[in-house]
C-alpha cells in the first residue's frame, strides 16, 4: 500500500495500534524497574554503586534489551486490546458495511508491525549488543561481581585438524603457561609443539618460550627445540573467554563474522551464537504473525467481552515465547539444527493464523 493512498481510517488505526503499543511498554518496564530495583537494592548498596552508573549504565541499557525480548507480548496486547475494543463499540461492523474488505482492513495493521518489525531488528541487531556489554559489566561490577581476567584449561580447535591447549592463560599479562598445540591428519598425530609459555602479540601472532616442536613421521621422529620463537596461531585472547552469553553483546556483523571464523576452524560447538544471529531476522517477522492472529481473533464481539480476548491473547503470546525458548534451549544443546529451531514457532504460528485469518473472513 502506496503512503499517499493512506485513508483517514488507516491513520486512525495506525495510530491506536501504535499508541497501545508504547503504551503497554511503558506501562510493564515501569512496573519491571521498580520490581527489579527492589530486588537489587541492596547490592548497590553493599557495593557502594554510584546513582549515575545505576541510571545511565543499567537501567537506561536494561529498557530497550526488555523490550525486545517481550516485543511479541506487546504487540499482541495491543492488538488484542486496541482491536477487541473496535468490535466492542461497533466500529469493525460501521468499516467492513462501508465497503472495506477485512482484507483492505489489515493493511494498516500490517503497516503497523511493519514498523515494530523495523523497530525491533534495529534494536536486536545494533543498539542492544553494546548496550548488554555496558549492563552486564555493571552487573558483573555491582551485582553478581563475577568479573574474570584469567581463563584454565582451555582447549580449542583453532584450525581444521588443528588443536591448542593453555592450562592458564592471564588477560592483563597477555601471557598463557603449559602451551601445546598438536596436529592431526585424520585421526593420525603428526606434530606437536609444546612451550612453557606463550604470549600474545597481536591478531594472531604469538611468541612461544622454550618451546619443543617433534615432528612425526611413521616411526621416525624429528625434535626442534628453542628459547624464544614468533609463531602464527588462528585464535586470539578473546576467543578464552567468550562463551554463549557473549552472543547477545555482538553486533549482527559481529557474530556472523564469529561464525564463520568457527566454521572455518571446523568448530562445530556454536549453536548458541546461531540461535541468537537467526532469532534477530526471525523474531521482527512474529511481529506480523502475532498481529494476524490477534486481528483474527478479536475482530468480532464475543460473550466474554475484551477481557476474554486480551486473557487469549496473553496466552497465545506467553505460548509463543515459550515455545521460542524451548526450541532454542534444543538448538543449543544440538538436538535440533540452529535455522529450524528458530523458526520452527513461525511457522507453527503462521499456520494457525492463516487459519484464523481465513476463519474471521467468513
Amino acid at each position: 500500500m502506496e503512503l499517499r493512498n493512506i485513508k483517514k481510517i488507516d491513520r486512525y488505526i495506525i495510530g491506536k495500534f501504535i499508541g497501545t503499543y508504547f503504551f503497554s511498554i511503558v506501562l510493564i518496564i515501569s512496573i519491571v524497574i521498580v520490581i527489579d530495583t527492589s530486588e537489587k537494592m541492596d547490592n548497590f548498596y553493599e557495593h557502594h554503586a554510584p546513582l549515575k552508573a545505576i541510571i545511565f549504565s543499567y537501567y537506561i541499557n536494561f529498557i530497550p534489551y526488555f523490550i525486545n525480548l517481550f516485543s511479541p507480548l506487546f504487540t499482541f496486547i495491543a492488538v488484542i486490546f486496541f482491536t477487541s475494543k473496535l468490535a466492542e463499540n461497533t466500529e469493525i461492523i460501521a468499516i467492513l458495511s462501508s465497503g472495506v474488505s477485512f482484507k483492505r482492513m489489515m493493511y494498516p495493521y500490517f503497516l503497523s508491525a511493519l514498523i515494530i518489525a523495523l523497530l525491533t531488528f534495529i534494536l536486536s541487531g545494533y543498539i542492544i549488543p553494546p548496550a548488554n556489554k555496558v549492563r552486564l559489566k555493571f552487573e558483573a561490577t555491582y551485582v553478581k561481581l563475577v568479573m574474570n581476567d584469567n581463563a584454565h584449561n582451555i582447549q580449542m580447535q583453532v584450525d581444521k585438524g588443528v588443536v591448542a591447549y593453555i592450562e592458564r592463560y592471564e588477560e592483563p599479562t597477555n601471557a598463557g603457561c603449559r602451551f601445546s598445540l598438536d596436529k592431526f591428519e585424520g585421526k593420525t598425530l603428526v606434530s606437536r609443539m609444546t612451550a612453557d609459555s606463550i604470549c600474545w602479540k597481536s591478531g594472531y601472532n604469538w611468541t612461544a618460550k622454550n618451546y619443543l616442536i617433534r615432528d612425526f613421521n611413521g616411526l621416525k621422529e624429528d625434535i626442534r627445540r628453542g628459547a624464544k620463537m614468533d609463531t602464527v596461531i588462528k585464535m586470539q585472547p578473546a576467543d578464552f573467554f567468550l562463551t554463549s552469553r557473549e552472543a547477545p553483546q555482538m553486533t549482527n556483523g559481529a557474530l556472523a563474522g564469529y561464525i564463520s571464523r568457527q566454521k572455518n576452524r571446523g568448530v562445530g560447538n556454536t549453536g548458541a551464537f546461531q540461535v541468537e544471529y537467526y532469532r534477530r531476522f526471525a523474531n521482527p517477522l512474529a511481529a506480523f504473525i502475532l498481529t494476524l492472529i490477534g486481528v483474527s481473533l478479536s475482530s468480532r464481539k464475543v460473550r466474554g467481552g475484551i477481557g476474554l480476548q486480551i486473557g487469549i491473547g496473553i496466552a497465545l503470546s506467553a505460548l509463543y515465547i515459550l515455545f521460542n525458548t524451548v526450541s532454542a534451549t534444543f538448538a543449543a544443546n544440538g538436538s535440533l539444527p540452529p535455522m529450524l529451531a528458530v523458526w520452527l514457532p513461525n511457522i507453527v504460528f503462521m499456520i494457525i493464523g492463516v487459519s484464523l485469518y481465513a476463519k474471521a473472513r467468513q
